[in-house]
């Protein structure tokens, strides 16, 4: 089986925040959802955790970081082509996030460009190719 990983992101509004992952792509799992929390499908092995503050308290006891004026992580995708790299930053940007936070990567063989969802959580969206890769 393929290591998974659980991204644990505490959000503001609930609701608001799994629409804006719906609408870049991801899918809602209702098992794991409720009304505390959403369980956001990315793929097969990435899933997003989004959960209200009363529910992120219950698993640690730090302060919760603004990260739409602190930086706590980056998290970054890998995507297909960079149509979709675009795609997915444009939607990002057209459904409450801010797209190009970061300044675009455009160095041929790889190409990326960053938004920040509604709760100021910073994304990557990446393309490699392979092929172009300098040697």
């Amino acid at each position: 089986m393929s290591t998974q990983i659980f991204i644990n992101l505490p959000v503001r509004d609930l609701s608001k925040a799994t629409a804006f992952y719906t609408a870049i792509g991801a899918s809602k799992n209702p098992q794991f959802s409720d009304d505390t929390s959403s369980c956001m499908v990315l793929s097969d092995t990435i899933f997003v955790m989004l959960m209200t503050h009363e529910k992120w308290a219950h698993f640690t006891r730090k302060p919760i970081v603004d990260s739409r004026h602190e930086s706590e992580v980056m998290l970054a995708l890998s995507a297909e082509d960079r149509e979709s790299v675009d795609n997915m930053t444009d939607t990002a940007g057209a459904y409450g996030g801010k797209a190009d936070v970061n300044a675009k990567q455009d160095l041929s063989f790889m190409y990326g460009r960053s938004f920040e969802d509604p709760d100021g959580h910073i994304w990557e969206v990446m393309f490699v190719d392979m092929s172009q890769m300098p040697t």
